[in-house]
């Protein structure tokens, strides 16, 4: 018994420890000290054998620490345990003493606890007396961008012109084949139904008053349009005794035989549409053939007509023709307009709502972009420039400068090329050699000055500039000069935000200005002006 007691002590002993051991739990960050905004890698790896279970949390709690983003378990396989690792990626953006929480691991149902690490994160360290400290900007506007809205506003009014193109065309053809009916005469319009009614093979009770209903009406129509007779409103037996009446009365002379097998037909479709009767499909033939034959009769019976009559036709028919013609032309005119809205919306959504509304409007900036540019050379030595138009000389007081404007300050896009080769002396000469560094900043503040001064002179105000250096796309090296300002285009007291560039090319002891002017908000003033400046390349050798 003592021997018993001793061995289960053990066994449970050994089980304690195999499960102590079962799986050993490390946890690793890559520093304890981070900046503000910093990331900190932090990483669980238990070492267990290759029978264990783990299960790693799939909600981590890393608070007051922001959760990056986290990796899959990494599984590494050794001689007698295998090492399974995961990393999460955290971040903190306050300054302060922080702890990552403990994180809890499964191995085969028994809870690992990683221990607290404690992470100090630091503030960024400004040096004020290097980096100077600005206040907050305000808030600035920014324009709506409504070339979504304006999308999808086309592609409604796209599928709104389709569809009423097809409405258009439906109706048209529709109306067309109306005015051709009107205008045949009533004989050959009837005749032509009666045809129409010799293809259809009625079968069943509705088919059959359908039937018949055209075929009456074929006849009354055309008694009534014909005969002048007042058959539509009137019932079979009216219609009957108004025959006779004409017949009694010489003005429409019909044979007997005919009125009779006009009766049998008539009273054949009203057993058909009002008792519900069904006929056989070879009587209904047979009556289509009688109907035919009393509108050839009829149309021989009737008089000739007399001279008002005729007048009275000519006269209605000239009226079917104007209201033909009249319908024609708006039909025609409604079919321009579907056409043309049709091809505005495609135009503005292949190539853009406003490249198309400002062609159709001929706006300046685009009409300058679209138009045949113009590449010439200018000056000496001769600068080779693409413009959308010849630039033209202007006389200068100063016989050193040449100068070529394309507008005006008020126009929508101004240009100025001016040439300034100053006659060089013996004692700016000696100056250049002493201090050649500190005449190039003299020189190039001058034509700041010069700039700024001609701006000044045609009355802009509130001129801003900034410089820079640049290389044109044929390699030549220029100083840019650029910036905006406010100029009186339409009156004293309404000035407009426009955009400025100067380019600056120095040259054997001269100086080429390259100057443009156009609206801030104009769309395509800065593609004139990117083609402008691409084209420049200067002709140093003839």
């Amino acid at each position: 018994m003592k021997k018993y007691f001793i061995f289960l002590v053990l066994f449970f002993a050994f089980s304690t420890l195999s499960s102590q051991t079962d799986g050993i739990l490390t946890v690793t960050v890559d520093t304890t000290t981070i900046k503000i905004g910093e990331q900190l890698n932090y990483t669980l790896q238990i070492k267990a054998d290759s029978s264990a279970q783990v299960v790693f949390s799939e909600q981590p709690l890393f608070a007051p620490f922001e959760l990056l983003e986290e990796s899959i378990v990494d599984t590494l396989r050794t001689q007698t345990h295998y090492l399974y690792t995961k990393k999460y990626a955290l971040i903190q953006f306050d300054s302060g003493n922080y702890f990552i929480p403990q994180q809890q691991v499964l191995v085969n149902g028994f809870s690992k606890i990683a221990d607290i690490i404690p992470i100090r994160v630091n503030t960024i360290v400004v040096d004020t007396t290097q980096q100077k400290l600005y206040d907050i900007k305000p808030l600035e506007e920014v324009a709506k961008n409504y070339d979504t809205l304006i999308t999808q506003f086309l592609w409604g009014l796209l599928i709104v012109s389709i569809l009423g193109g097809i409405l258009y065309g439906y109706f048209f053809q529709k109306r067309r084949k109306e005015l051709r009916e009107q205008e045949r005469p009533p004989f050959d319009r009837a005749l032509a139904e009666l045809k129409a009614l010799e293809r259809e093979t009625p079968s069943v009770q509705e088919e059959y008053k359908i039937y018949y209903s055209r075929l009456t009406d074929v006849i009354r129509r055309y008694l009534e349009e014909e005969a002048k007779i007042d058959a539509l409103e009137s019932t079979s037996e009216e219609l009957l005794v108004k025959l006779e009446m004409r017949k009694d009365a010489g003005t429409l002379d019909l044979e007997h035989t005919t009125l009779k097998r006009l009766r049998e037909v008539l009273q054949n479709a009203d057993l058909v549409k009002f008792a519900k009767s069904t006929p056989e499909f070879g009587t209904a033939l047979a009556d289509r053939k009688t109907m035919e034959y009393v509108v050839i009769e009829t149309k021989e019976a009737l008089p000739e007509p007399t001279e008002e009559e005729l007048k009275a036709k000519a006269a209605y028919q000239e009226y079917l023709a104007k209201k033909r013609r009249k319908e024609q032309w708006i039909w025609g005119v409604s079919g321009i307009g579907i056409a043309a809205v049709l091809t505005l919306v495609v135009s503005m959504l292949l190539y853009g709502f406003y490249p198309v509304r400002d062609t159709l409007l001929r706006y300046p900036t685009k009409v300058l972009i679209s138009g045949e540019w113009v590449k010439s050379q200018y000056g000496t030595p001769p600068l080779l420039i693409e413009t959308p138009d010849v630039l033209e000389r202007v006389q200068e007081t100063q016989p050193t400068i040449q100068d070529f404007r394309l507008g005006s300050f008020k126009s929508p896009f101004y240009i100025d090329l001016q040439f300034d080769f100053p006659k060089s002396t013996n004692t700016n000469a000696q100056k250049n050699e002493a201090d050649p560094q500190q005449a190039d900043l003299e020189k190039g503040q001058e034509l700041v000055n010069s700039i700024i001064s001609k701006f000044e002179s045609q009355g802009a105000v509130n001129i801003f500039i900034k410089t820079e250096e640049m290389t044109l796309a044929s390699g030549l090296p220029v100083a840019k000069i650029f910036g905006t300002l406010d100029y009186p285009k339409n009156g004293e007291d309404n000035l407009v935000r426009c955009t400025f560039n100067a380019l600056l090319i120095a040259f054997d002891q001269g100086t080429i200005v390259v100057t443009m002017m156009y609206d801030k908000e104009d769309r395509y003033a800065p593609q004139i002006e990117q083609r402008i400046v691409n084209s420049i390349e200067l002709i140093k050798e003839l």
